[in-house]
């Protein structure tokens, strides 16, 4: 079939395709069985809207006739938007691995007509350079290889598959011990002046941040925290940070955090609005509260989607050019702001040479940030002023789908932030996100993992439970609502019915899913934790709450047959790790209580102001019980008034009254014991 196929999807990244004279498929049953009835080898492209990288190889090769001729005259073309196929994605990056690459956007890799891969790479020049092959050299020598060479072909595919489907080491048993032992060898890695790790490029790496913080909650010891909350300060302060319009980009490409991948993703932003939280719980600093309010403006304003729920990402360029709707000339800083321009340009690094290729990225990294009152007033001011100016410009594309498992992030980082910094509003957004996905994007109870112009992308993947178990679980807390409740026992059923794994973990892709050619298993973080670490929190919190064994079960089930992996690659396993903490030293609180008595009231606000993300709070009200298998079952209040218990693995305080008296329960872990 001789024509470009993409032009009937709905994935913005897809449609950036489109108009290729490339002969692209979707990926698809109908894409594999073209490339067997042929006998060409496939040509698979995965990318995303947002990826510069991506657009650089599209505007050199994909849009250029010559190069498409080779392409479809050799090849079966498919181009898969990361984003909408994570399980496709996963797989080809894994080979990519495997292969010794260290892996990227652009994903080209080079299939059998089976869909098993045999060779790759990532971005290819069309022009050889930098030591890169030119890419239709390389289309011609896969080619040939595939035809008339085909034991080297064989031998590398079956080479993969065998590595790609391998069985995990036996299930192994891990100490709590692992995690200030692993956050300790982290803490050395990190940039003890800009934070973050060491070098450049520069990612927030908020999973491996969150294990550190959690060390630092089982051990009590300061060092831990504190490397968390300079990374977040110095990131809050960088140029990573949009100090006009608010929003994180994806990356710094510098060691400082001063020049950003300027593409902004949903799945950062959130994961940074709810570790922020954290931080500011912890230090009072209202640098993170500015950061969170911003952010939340900045979803608010450019990021709501389809029926409520958040778009995926703004893209990093506009008029071609990388960053240029965000970055500044001083002339027209000066022009703009007049007598101000000199405050300005002095607090935020605007100068007449620039700090980024002749422009000036806005950034407070050198500023005695905060300055006084009267002059961060009259800055404020000035931003509004700049911000204004900037919005006629051009803007970067948006990717308006929307993704269950990054708005289960934000919506989950959204109410919990909702009720620390009591902002009901934040709560409506994240409920009306909660909405969509759960009626529009739930067909047959089961989640689909994608949704554009009406279309969905189906059925969803294991990170699509994982995320929105936890937005449950973080709505219930914020409003006591348990029909949350059960939507997260609903969420972990179909997980469970869907995505389990022989060793017992769960896989990416769903096992009815008729176009994977392998499910494979995984615990390896990305720049979200993986799916089964957050999913093993989530049952651990699930097990708290509702006080059934079968989720704690689950939990430990999962951190057992990944253990292996975990101890052989502990840094890559963060968010397993974490999980790990809240199984072995997690805390939760039972109030006993009338939830309109003042006394609960003081209770329940001195539970909330502890740093810990995913400490359990749970409210009893007179004449209700928790279920049987909770350690809190039977607590009352005390002689009438209402009381707290605070409750680590299967034993609970006594009971306490006041909020320092919690407070300084909490602070030691639990302790004293009941009887």
């Amino acid at each position: 079939m001789s024509e470009n196929l993409l032009k009937h999807e709905t994935s913005p990244y897809l449609l950036q395709h489109a108009e290729n004279p490339v002969h692209w498929r979707p990926w698809g049953p109908e894409a594999l069985a073209e490339a067997q009835r042929e006998n060409k080898p496939i040509l698979l492209s995965v990318g995303y809207a947002a990826c510069h990288w991506c657009h650089v190889m599209a505007h050199e090769s994909f849009e250029d006739p010559g190069t498409a001729r080779w392409m479809n005259d050799l090849f079966v073309n498919i181009k898969v938007d990361r984003e909408e196929r994570p399980d496709v994605d996963q797989l080809y990056m894994a080979a990519l691995h495997q292969l010794g690459e260290q892996g990227g956007w652009p994903l080209t890799m080079f299939l059998a007509p089976d869909g098993r891969p045999f060779w790759g790479g990532t971005y290819f020049p069309k022009e050889a350079r930098w030591g890169r092959p030119g890419f239709v050299s390389v289309l011609k020598e896969v080619s040939r290889l595939f035809h008339e060479e085909p034991s080297k072909i064989d031998q590398n595919r079956e080479a993969l598959t065998q590595r790609l489907s391998a069985a995990g080491a036996d299930p192994a048993r891990l100490s709590p011990d692992i995690v200030p032992a692993i956050s300790d060898k982290l803490i050395g890695l990190i940039d003890p002046v800009n934070g973050g790790l060491k070098g450049a490029p520069k990612f927030p790496q908020t999973p491996m941040l969150d294990l550190i913080w959690r060390a630092g909650l089982m051990s009590g010891l300061p060092q831990y925290a504190a490397v968390v909350v300079l990374s977040l300060r110095q990131i809050a302060r960088g140029g990573i940070y949009d100090h006009l319009g608010g929003g994180f980009a994806r990356y710094s490409v510098d060691d400082r955090w001063l020049v950003p991948h300027f593409e902004k993703m949903l799945y950062d932003n959130a994961q940074l609005i709810d570790l922020m939280t954290s931080a500011w719980l912890h230090s009072g600093d209202d640098l993170f509260r500015i950061r969170i309010e911003e952010t939340v403006a900045w979803l608010e304003r450019e990021m709501i989607a389809e029926g409520g729920a958040f778009a995926a990402s703004l893209d990093a360029d506009s008029e071609g050019e990388e960053g240029k709707f965000y970055v500044w000339d001083k002339a027209e800083v000066d022009r703009l702001l007049g007598s101000e321009a000199n405050l300005f340009c002095d607090a935020y690094d605007i100068t007449a040479e620039g700090n980024s290729e002749g422009k000036s990225i806005p950034n407070r990294l050198s500023d005695p940030f905060p300055r006084d009152a009267d002059e961060e007033r009259r800055l404020s001011a000035s931003r509004a002023v700049l911000f204004a100016a900037r919005e006629p410009r051009i803007r970067p594309g948006r990717d308006d789908k929307v993704l269950a498992d990054w708005n289960g992030l934000t919506i989950a980082a959204l109410a919990r932030a909702s009720v620390v910094f009591d902002r009901p509003e934040w709560r409506a957004l994240a409920e009306r996100a909660y909405r969509f996905i759960c009626e529009s994007m739930a067909p047959d109870g089961r989640l689909a993992h994608a949704c554009r112009a009406g279309k969905l992308t189906w059925p969803g993947f294991s990170s699509d439970y994982a995320a929105m178990m936890q937005a449950a679980l973080a709505l219930h807390d914020a409003t006591g609502n348990p029909e949350r409740l059960r939507d997260a026992i609903g969420f972990a059923d179909l997980l469970e019915a869907w995505h389990i794994g022989e060793d017992g973990s769960y896989r990416l892709a769903a096992s009815d899913a008729a176009d994977v050619v392998i499910r494979m298993r995984s615990g390896t973080d990305e720049a979200t934790a993986n799916p089964n670490g957050v999913a093993a929190a989530a049952l651990v919190r699930l097990s708290h709450l509702t006080g059934e064994s079968r989720f704690m079960e689950r939990a430990d089930r999962i951190i057992a047959a990944l253990g292996a992996d975990i101890a052989q690659n502990p840094l890559g396993h963060a968010s397993l790790l974490s999980a790990l903490a809240l199984r072995t030293t997690g805390l939760q609180v039972v109030i006993v209580g009338d939830p309109e008595d003042p006394e609960t009231a003081r209770l329940r606000a001195t539970a909330r102001s502890v740093p810990d993300p995913n400490l359990s709070l749970i409210e009893i009200a007179p004449g209700q019980d928790l279920p049987p298998g909770h350690p809190a079952t039977g607590k009352t209040a005390n002689q009438g008034r209402p009381a707290a218990f605070v409750c680590r693995g299967e034993t609970c305080s006594l009971p306490v009254t006041e909020p320092a008296e919690l407070a300084a329960l909490i602070q030691s872990g639990g302790a004293p014991a009941s009887a």
